[in-house]
C-alpha cells in the first residue's frame, strides 16, 4: 500500500513539475521573451499578428521618378478591384459586385480558388465603379488605385534599376540597417539615376491594406480594412526629370519600330540644355543586367558610353579651320582622292569641291588635308577645339549637393577622346584619320548632342541636365539643380554663325549627305558620320546628328546606330521619324 502511495506522489510531483514548466514557458513567451524570442531574435507578437492578418502592398515607399510635368516614368496608375482570399469561404454578393465591374459572377469566384493571397482582378475600373464597390462595404472586396509598372520601359537606362543587395545596404546604409530604419530586403538603386539619387530615395515605410482574420482564416466582423503607411507630409521624395513623356514615348516607340538593337537617341532642349528624352539600346536584361551583350553590360547606356564617332567629328576639324581662318572660299579640295592621297573608288568619287561643298557632301581628304596644316603649327589644335565644342569633357550636370561633393546626374559618364599616343599627331596619316573622326578618336552621343546645341546657342557652352529638382511629397521643394556652365574656352560668335550655315548645307545641299530631311516640317541642320569599326565585315556606326527648326533653334538631337551594316541601318529613318513626331506633338 505504501509503495502504491509512493507511485501517487510521485506521479503528482512529475505532473506538477509539467504543469510549472509549462507554465514557466508561457509566461517566457507571453510575457518575457515575446520581442526577441530564441538566439534569433524572433518577435513572437508580430509573428503572431501576421498569421491573423491577410495584407497587400499598395506602395513600396520608395521614391519615384517624374516628367517635367509631374507625370510618372516608371508606373502607370489603374483603379482596381481586389478580393481577399477568406470570400472563397463567406457568403458575399458576389452577383452585385460582377454587375458594377461587368464580369461573370464565376470570373471572380474561379480567381479565388486556392488563393492565399489578396487577389487583384485587372480589369481596369473607373472612378464611379470604384465608389459603388467601396459603398456595398464588403469585407475583403475593395476598389484602389493600383500601380503598375509600364508596358513598355522609358528611359530604363537613365533611370536605372532597382534590386535587393545586402552587400550595398551594409557597405553604404550600415547605420540605418542597425536602427531598423531600413531592412537587408529593402530595394536600392544597383544603375543610372536609381542609383545616383539613392539616398534621396530610400523608403521610410510601406503602404498596406491589412485585414484581420480568424483562426479559419475568415474576417473578424466589426474590424475594417486598415490601411497603414507613412503619415510624413515629405516622403518619399519624387525625382522631377527633364523628360517629357509624349517625346520619350516617341523616341522609344520610333527605335522600336525601326528595330535599332544596339546604340540609340538623345533629344535635348537648347536653350535650357536638358535632357528631354534618351533612349539607349539594346534592352535590358532584367534577368541578368550585368550580362555581357557586345562587350557591354545591358545596363550599360550607350549614350553616356564613347564611340567612334566617323565624319561626325569633321565638325571639330572644320571648327578650328575657320577659327583660325585656314578657309579660301574659291580654293577647292580633290575629292576624288582618299586622306592617303590615292584614288577612291569611282561610285565614291565627288570631283572637286570647295569647302563648303566638302563638308556637306563629307568629303575626307578636305578634313584630312586642313587638319595637316594646322597641327604643324598647334599639335594640340583638334583636341583643344573638341573641347571648346564640349566633346571630350563629361557634359552631364556636376555640382555639390548637401553633403554630396561632386554629386553626378549621368553616373557611368565618361569621357571622350581624341589620341591616345601623342607621337600619333607627328604621323601625317594619323593626323588625317583623326580628322575624319577614325584612328583613336571616341566620344559620347549625349556629348555630340550638346556640341550641336552649343553651335545653335552660339558657342555658348553648359552642362546638360536630366533633372531640375527633388520634391518632397507635399510638392514643395526639397533641392533644385541650377544651369551650370561647362567649363573651358568657347568658340566666338562669328565662327558659331559659319557652322550654323555648314550644317545647314549638309541638308538643303542638292547632293548633302542629309538630304533626305529637306521635305520635314521643321527645317533641320546636322551631320552625318559612318565610323568604320570592323573594315573586313563593313561593320560600322552610323550617325545623324542636328537640331531643329534651324531659324529659331528648339532641340538638338543624335541618333546613332553601333556595330552594324550601313547599307541596312535605321539611323536616317529615326531621325526623320522622331522630327516630324516632335512636330505633330507641338502641333497639335
Amino acid at each position: 500500500m505504501k509503495i502504491i502511495h509512493k507511485r501517487i506522489y510521485i506521479t503528482l510531483i512529475f505532473i506538477l513539475l509539467l504543469i510549472s514548466g509549462l507554465g514557466a514557458r508561457l509566461v517566457q513567451l507571453q510575457l518575457v521573451s515575446t520581442e526577441s524570442f530564441t538566439d534569433k531574435k524572433i518577435n513572437l507578437i508580430e509573428g503572431s499578428v501576421k498569421q491573423r492578418t491577410q495584407e497587400m502592398v499598395v506602395d513600396d515607399g520608395r521614391g519615384k521618378f517624374e516628367d517635367k510635368n509631374g507625370q510618372s516614368l516608371t508606373s502607370i496608375t489603374h483603379n482596381r478591384l481586389v478580393l481577399f482570399p477568406f470570400l472563397e469561404k463567406m457568403k458575399w454578393p458576389v452577383q452585385q459586385v460582377s454587375e458594377i465591374v461587368g464580369m461573370q459572377p464565376k470570373e471572380l469566384t474561379n480567381r479565388l480558388v486556392n488563393a492565399k493571397t489578396p487577389v487583384v482582378i485587372t480589369k481596369e475600373l473607373s472612378h464611379a465603379q470604384v465608389e459603388k464597390i467601396n459603398a456595398l462595404k464588403v469585407p475583403g472586396v475593395f476598389g484602389i488605385p493600383l500601380k503598375d509598372e509600364r508596358p513598355v520601359p522609358l528611359a530604363e537606362h537613365l533611370i536605372g534599376l532597382e534590386a535587393q543587395s545586402k552587400q550595398i545596404i551594409e557597405e553604404k546604409y550600415s547605420d540605418k540597417l542597425k536602427n531598423g530604419a531600413i531592412k537587408s530586403t529593402t530595394l536600392v538603386g544597383i544603375s543610372g539615376m536609381q542609383r545616383a539619387f539613392d539616398e534621396f530615395l530610400l523608403p521610410e515605410q510601406e503602404s498596406k491594406l491589412l485585414y484581420h482574420v480568424d483562426r479559419l482564416g475568415g474576417p473578424m466582423f466589426g474590424i475594417d480594412v486598415k490601411y497603414t503607411g507613412t503619415a510624413n507630409p515629405y516622403y518619399p521624395v519624387s525625382v522631377r526629370t527633364t523628360l517629357d513623356l509624349s517625346a520619350q514615348e516617341l523616341v522609344e516607340n520610333t527605335l522600336n519600330h525601326y528595330k535599332l538593337k544596339d546604340g540609340g537617341a538623345v533629344l535635348i532642349d537648347i536653350k535650357s540644355n536638358k535632357v528631354i528624352a534618351m533612349a539607349s539600346r539594346p534592352s535590358i536584361n532584367k534577368k541578368d543586367p550585368f550580362k555581357k551583350q557586345n562587350g557591354s553590360d545591358s545596363v550599360e547606356n550607350r549614350l553616356l558610353t564613347p564611340q567612334t564617332p566617323g565624319s561626325i567629328f569633321k565638325t571639330v576639324t572644320a571648327t578650328a579651320a575657320l577659327e583660325q581662318n585656314k578657309i579660301q572660299p574659291s580654293l577647292t579640295y580633290n575629292c576624288d582622292k582618299s586622306i592617303y592621297g590615292n584614288n577612291v573608288e569611282e561610285d565614291h568619287q565627288k570631283g572637286q569641291l570647295t569647302f563648303e561643298e566638302s563638308f556637306a557632301q563629307s568629303c575626307n581628304a578636305t578634313f584630312a588635308q586642313l587638319a595637316k596644316e594646322m597641327i604643324i603649327s598647334n599639335p594640340n589644335i583638334l583636341e583643344q577645339y573638341a573641347d571648346k565644342l564640349g566633346l571630350i569633357q563629361p557634359v552631364g550636370w556636376t555640382g555639390d549637393v548637401f553633403h554630396f561633393e561632386h554629386f553626378k546626374q549621368f553616373l557611368g559618364e565618361k569621357s571622350g577622346r581624341v589620341w591616345t599616343n601623342a607621337r600619333e599627331k607627328k604621323v601625317p596619316n594619323a593626323v588625317g584619320q583623326t580628322a575624319i573622326g577614325q584612328l583613336d578618336v571616341k566620344v559620347t552621343p549625349l556629348a555630340v548632342a550638346n556640341m550641336m546645341a552649343t553651335i545653335a546657342r552660339g558657342g555658348e557652352k553648359k552642362q546638360v541636365k536630366a533633372v531640375d529638382a527633388l520634391e518632397y511629397k507635399n510638392n514643395t521643394s526639397l533641392y533644385t539643380f541650377k544651369e551650370h556652365e561647362l567649363k573651358g574656352d568657347t568658340i566666338n560668335k562669328a565662327t558659331a554663325a559659319s557652322m550654323q550655315q555648314l550644317l545647314k548645307g549638309v541638308v538643303q545641299s542638292e547632293k548633302g549627305t542629309g538630304r533626305r530631311f529637306q521635305t520635314l516640317p521643321y527645317e533641320v541642320a546636322g551631320k552625318s558620320g559612318t565610323a568604320e569599326i570592323n573594315v573586313k565585315d563593313d561593320i560600322v556606326n552610323k550617325w545623324f546628328a542636328g537640331y531643329f527648326p534651324t531659324d529659331n533653334p528648339k532641340y538638338a538631337m543624335v541618333v546613332v546606330d553601333l556595330n552594324t551594316k550601313s547599307a541596312i541601318s535605321p539611323t536616317n529613318s529615326v531621325f526623320y521619324d522622331i522630327v516630324k513626331g516632335m512636330y505633330e506633338l507641338n502641333t497639335r
